[in-house]
């Protein structure tokens, strides 16, 4: 995937009579639009009057439309393992290793919102589509043998598959895109500790403790 420090031109300095924009900037913008009117239904044209250029000029800043959606994606896959990454390796019990995971995974989403979103609406309608979801799934894998591990481990109900209890879990997480916003009357540290409580006072055996640290 084409990464967004390999913007072509989009974190050099501006030349002269064309507006100055820097990578983040102009990837932000375009993900808005991709977001508002669909990807394969945004045309360069479209992200052109976005960032107020000519069409030919924002050749100056992007090398492609396809390179502004590998580095969204990028984006979000890359913060969304690294999160995954550490909270696995924590020298923890399964259950605080799977609660950290869902707790990151709420405040990266929060952080990332308009990657995030695009990344969970692609299907897979190109390379760079298939790419992003191969790398989905393995994060997935990994939040599931998360959630295998704390039922072996005793520390969530047995009762529920945990290939399931891993795709309502993350299901829920996943639905914040459609509802939440930055700018909006609830604060992150108090949206990831509520969706913690909330799942996890319903999915933890009754007679298990976590371990003291």
């Amino acid at each position: 995937m084409i990464r967004m420090d390999e913007l072509s031109g989009a974190d050099a300095a501006p030349r002269r009579g064309r507006p100055g924009y820097d990578a983040p900037t102009v990837l932000r913008r375009a993900v808005d639009v991709f977001n508002r009117q669909g990807y394969e239904a945004t045309s360069m044209g479209d992200l052109a009057r976005e960032l107020g250029l000519s069409k030919s000029a924002i050749y100056h800043h992007v090398p492609s439309k396809e390179a502004l959606l590998a580095a969204a994606l990028d984006e979000a896959l890359d913060q969304l393992a690294a999160a995954i990454d550490e909270a696995a390796g924590d020298q923890t019990s399964a259950y605080e290793r799977l609660r950290t995971s869902v707790q990151q995974s709420v405040e990266i989403l929060a952080e990332h919102l308009p990657a995030v979103t695009l990344l969970l609406r692609v299907r897979g309608n190109s390379e760079i589509e298939l790419a992003a979801l191969k790398r989905r799934r393995v994060i997935d894998d990994k939040l599931a043998n998360l959630v295998r591990a704390a039922v072996d481990e005793g520390s969530l109900r047995p009762d529920i598959p945990p290939e399931l209890l891993s795709r309502l879990l993350f299901g829920m997480v996943n639905s914040l895109v459609e509802w939440y916003r930055p700018d909006g009357p609830v604060d992150v540290s108090d949206l990831s500790r509520s969706i913690v409580d909330l799942a996890f006072d319903g999915l933890r055996t009754r007679d298990w403790h976590p371990p003291p640290s």
